[in-house]
Parts: C-alpha cells; structure tokens; sequence
C-alpha cells in the first residue's frame, strides 16, 4: 500500500484555512499514486484548540468544513483529525472515501498532564476500530487500525485490539509538543510498539508554533521488525510518501508464536481489552491504478544534531508561527550585549529576517563600552535597524522625582530596577507607536530564581528563551557561531525567505558568527551598578541549573538535591527563590517550550504557599 503522510502546519482557529491545507494534501498525494493519506489530530481546527471547543457554532463550523472534505475525497481514502460534536464531544479520526464521511474513530485514552488538558473538553471513544481498504489496482483487502495520538503512547489496547481483530497497519495521527529530544523518543516507541503487535505503524504528526508550544513534525513509518523505513523532516510542512508491504506484516504474524501483545507492559496503568470495531469496508480508487512499483519505504530525513540544532531550530520556528499567526510585520527586542539578547537577536533575524528585526541599545552609565561594542558589533553582523536610545537623562528625572521620598536612604535594587523599567517602557512606546512585538529576553534560570525585573525585562509579548537554561544559552550562542550552527541557520533563513514569498525571490543568507566571542567570555551581568555580576546574587550557573534541573523539573526534594553532592547552603537559597518568584512568572509573557517542564503550562504551582522544600 501506497501511504501519504500530510505532515501540516494548522493555525487553531482558521479552520478554512485549515481545510484549504488539507485539499492541497488530498491532491498532492492522489497525484504521488498514494491510496491513504494522513492529516494530523484535530488537523481542522489547530491544536489545542482550547476553549474554543466549548462553542457550539465553532464546532459546527468545523462539521461543515469536514463535510466539504469529504466531498473532495473522489481518488483516495483521507483520515483527518478534527473535533466531532454527537452525544457529547470526541477527539476523533474521521475517515474520508468516495466523496462523504465514511466513518469516524473516536480518541480512546484522552491525556490530562502535562500541557494537556483533554478530559475538560473531551469525551472517550469506546474502543479500537479497524476499516478494511482495497485498492482499485490489487483485489486485495488490507485491515487498517485508528489510533489518535496517546492511544499509542503506551502498550495494549486500543491497538492491540486493532491488531488481534486483523489490523496490518496501525496509523497514529497526532498533536505531539516538542521539548528537546521527543522526536526520537517518539520514534523508538513506536517501533516498539511495531514489534509488540507484528505490525506496521504510520505515525502522522503536527508541525509548527501554537502559543508556547511547538509541534515538531518527525512523522515516520515502521515496519513491522521496528525498522523505520520513512521520516520527514522536523520543524517543516512536507508530504511524506512510502510504500509498506502489509503482507509481509501479515506473514510474520502467522509466523510469531505467541502473535500481537496482549497484556499492557511498563509502567503505565493496566488497561482494559475490548473489541475493536469493524468499520464499514471500502475501496480506494487510487489515481493511478497502473502506478509503476517503487521500492519499499521513503524519504529518510537525518534528525537534527546535535541537541544545539534541534533546540535551536525548535525556537525559530515556535518564534517565527507567533510573529505571523498574530499578524505582526516586525519585532524589537533590547540589545544589551549581553549573551540573551544575544541568542533571541540571532533567533529573530533567522527565523523573521534581519529586515524585520529592530534592535534597541539603551546604555546607562553602568553599561560599559564593551558590552555597548558588542551590541552595535552584533546588530550590524546580523543586519538589523539599531535604534540608539539613552537613558540617563531619564534615571536623572526618576532621581528627582523620588529625591524627598527616598532622602536618607542609599542607592540599593530600586534604583537598579528603574533601570530596567525605564528601558521597558521605552521598548513598550516603539511597539505601541510602531506596532512591533516587543520580545522579552529572560532565560528559565532567572525566570527560575525571580532574577527579573517587573515592568522592566519581563515586558515584552514574547519570550523566546523563557524555558532555555542559562549554560544552554552560552552552548547555543556557541553552536550558532560555528559552521555547522551557520548552515542550520541558513536553512531556517531560507524558509523564512520562501515563507514570506519575497517579491525579488533571493534566498535568505544566515550571518556567519555574528556573536562577537567576547560576549560569549565576559562573565554575565545586568550591568545595572558598577562592576556588579550575576554571581554576586545567585550561584555559579552551572550549579544553579542542576539544582533547578532536579527542584523544578524532577520534582526532588531537598534532601534529595543535598544527597547528589550539592552543597546544602545554595540548595536551600534556591529553593527559597524558586518559591517566591511564583508572582513574578505568572505575569511574564508566554514563551517558547524546550524542556519536560515549562513554567506555566507543565507546572502549575500556587503563589500563596508556605510548603517549602
């Protein structure tokens, strides 16, 4: 069988705009001679779609869409994922053949972890179902086996269901978010669950930016040994065709001694076995019946590596869908010279152009002229508008205002916030004057430890790096400095190029090493009092970073973090930081998610709390 799988970029809400991506799927792989094609979970609407499921006329909208679908669906069988409204709501899978709905699979084990959220919107779908397809060109009937995204992420039913009832090809189609290395967890998963169930498994995945979140793509196939004989590329819309031999599939089943798993493995919770569904039979007429045979497989597209790309290509793209989905032509963002500024400068010129960049350096007398080099030096690496604006004067005029009310008591991190918030608000008028997004520049260890200014740094309608640890921010900074990080560069500037279709049609060029290596050297500072560095208020980052890997991402506790070797003092102050920067998060703009654990979404913790440890 000849398999398509669309591996698209939804925008939540524009489900016409949804639908047209999908009609342009339909075509492209009838055209590539494929029988089955393959859209994403909730391909018709965009994921999550959130509270818009609670409207009644938005899933209406969405029914009238699919109908529409469907009657497009002449010269090839479609599974598109969108959100069915019956007795109650369902995740589902509806199936598309000759010109009408022909059935609907609905999502079995429905995730509510995590970012997700599915249980507040969604019902369960009973059990697996299996549809029997024949192609036009063979008289041979194939089971094929529905599955919505977790209904897969661990073992046992529903599809092992599906494979006990006959299935020879299990399909996944899902909304997966990245945090970095998924894509290959993923990956070895499934073919896991290939082997269990003597089966092939087409897994069609979601790519793009939605909010925080980013959808990696990475949709593969898997025979039935867990050889991946087809994969698409992350972090880019493609059609991914392959041709698998489910009677290979079948034979090695008759072959198997004890045949498909049957019993839930690992560590998730045991579930329960019904039988799956037979769904209504149907024929695929496949557009070209005398199609010439190809060799087993498809496109092998290399994974990302090392991990600096893959997060780093992950971050473009999370940025660049935000930047357009909302409409705005332009970012500007403050350019310190210091090494945050640095990577978000370097990410926005990649992933938007260095045309639609405006970068803003505002010197106090603490910024050195090192750092303020630097900054100028970076700017015109990566070539973006520099806008040179001063704020002394201002710091002056704060001074005198506050002279009476502050009489007697001496300079301490007042004054230094002033800084900051003088600087945001000055970043806040180019956007309001201007209609730029202002992207915020903070790191997750600050963002962790409360190292950030209300109303100052943490203004702002972006923050890229939000969920970046500092010592990953220096090894990205580094990476993008070299050859390799130059070329992934290249490759994500070229698609921002085609994406914004330039009317000359020159193709994108990432600057080479545009980050001056001083600025990667100098040790960090806000440089908001003389010769202040960050280590006088926090520890070493390094050893920050693994105490928040294990506090904040692993859930351990104290006692936990000081049995490792790490020293008790700075364990107890950066738990007690953590804590009391809860306030602070909750009014920081959204961000791009990278790791297991993102503020905000992942983990969700109260501001009035007086557990500790």
């Amino acid at each position: 069988m000849r398999l398509a799988l669309c591996q698209m970029n939804a925008t939540v809400g524009d489900i016409q705009g949804n639908a047209e991506r999908i009609r342009a799927g339909m075509r492209a792989a009838t055209d590539a001679g494929a029988e089955l094609v393959l859209f994403p979970e909730l391909a018709l609407t965009g994921y999550p779609p959130e509270d818009l499921l609670l409207k009644e006329h938005f899933l209406a909208d969405a029914a009238t869409a699919l109908r529409e679908l469907a009657g497009q669906a002449r010269e090839i069988v479609a599974v598109v994922g969108y959100p069915e409204r019956a007795e109650d709501v369902f995740n589902a899978a509806a199936v598309l053949a000759n010109e009408s709905v022909h059935a609907i699979y609905r999502k079995v084990y429905l995730p509510n972890y995590g970012v997700f959220d599915e249980q507040r919107y969604f019902q369960a779908g009973p059990a697996g179902a299996v549809i029997e397809i024949g192609a036009a060109s063979s008289s041979k009937v194939e089971r094929v086996g529905l599955t919505v995204c977790e209904d897969m992420w661990e073992p046992g039913p529903p599809a092992s269901d599906e494979a006990h009832a006959g299935a020879s090809l299990i399909l996944n189609i899902s909304a997966s978010p990245y945090h970095a290395g998924k894509g290959s967890q993923r990956e070895r998963m499934f073919a896991q669950r290939a082997r269990e169930n003597v089966a092939c498994v087409a897994f069609c995945a979601l790519v793009g930016g939605q909010d925080e979140l980013v959808f990696d793509g990475h949709s593969c196939v898997i025979d039935h040994s867990g050889v991946t004989i087809a994969r698409a590329a992350q972090f880019r819309e493609e059609l991914l065709v392959c041709d698998v031999d489910l009677q290979a599939a079948s034979a090695a089943r008759l072959r198997s001694p004890s045949g498909p798993a049957r019993s839930s493995q690992g560590t998730g919770a045991m579930r329960s076995h019904k039988s799956a569904t037979i769904l209504p039979a149907l024929t695929a007429a496949a557009s070209s019946p005398e199609r010439t045979p190809a060799p087993l497989g498809g496109p092998l597209a290399e994974p990302l590596a090392p991990q600096e790309a893959e997060v780093y290509a992950a971050l473009a793209l999370g940025l660049r869908d935000y930047v357009r989905k909302n409409g705005f032509q332009r970012v500007v963002l403050g350019l310190s010279g210091g090494i945050d500024s640095a990577l978000v400068a370097c990410l926005a010129a990649d992933a938007l152009g260095a045309a639609s960049v405006s970068t803003a350096i505002m010197p106090s007398p603490y910024s050195s002229s090192a750092t303020q080099d630097d900054a100028r030096a970076l700017a015109a690496a990566l070539g973006t508008r520099i806008h040179e604006l001063q704020i002394a004067a201002e710091m002056n005029a704060y001074a005198d205002s506050l002279q009476a009310e502050f009489a007697g008591r001496e300079p301490d991190l007042t004054e230094e916030n002033l800084q900051a918030r003088i600087r945001g608000n000055l970043l806040m008028a180019l956007s309001n004057k201007f209609g730029w997004l202002v992207l915020a520049t903070g790191n997750k260890s600050e963002m962790s430890v409360g190292y950030t200014t209300l109303y100052g740094d943490l203004a702002g309608g972006f923050a890229v790096i939000k969920d970046v640890p500092k010592t990953l921010v220096y090894r990205l900074c580094t990476w993008r400095n070299s050859p390799a990080g130059a070329a992934t560069a290249d490759a994500i500037a070229s698609q921002a190029g085609a994406d914004a279709a330039a009317a000359d049609d020159s193709t994108a060029v990432a600057a080479r090493q545009p980050i001056p290596l001083s600025i990667i050297a100098r040790a960090p500072s806000a440089e908001l009092r003389h010769d202040q560095r960050d280590e006088d208020s926090l520890p070493p980052y390094e050893l920050l970073d693994r105490i928040l890997e294990g506090y904040v991402e692993l859930d351990q506790s104290r006692e936990q973090l000081i049995a490792q070797g790490l020293p008790a003092a700075e364990v107890d102050r950066t738990i007690r930081l953590v804590d009391l920067a809860e306030y602070k998060r909750r009014q920081a703009p959204p961000g791009i998610k990278i790791t297991p654990r993102a503020f905000g979404r992942d983990r969700r913790m109260p501001i009035t709390n007086r557990y500790r440890g």
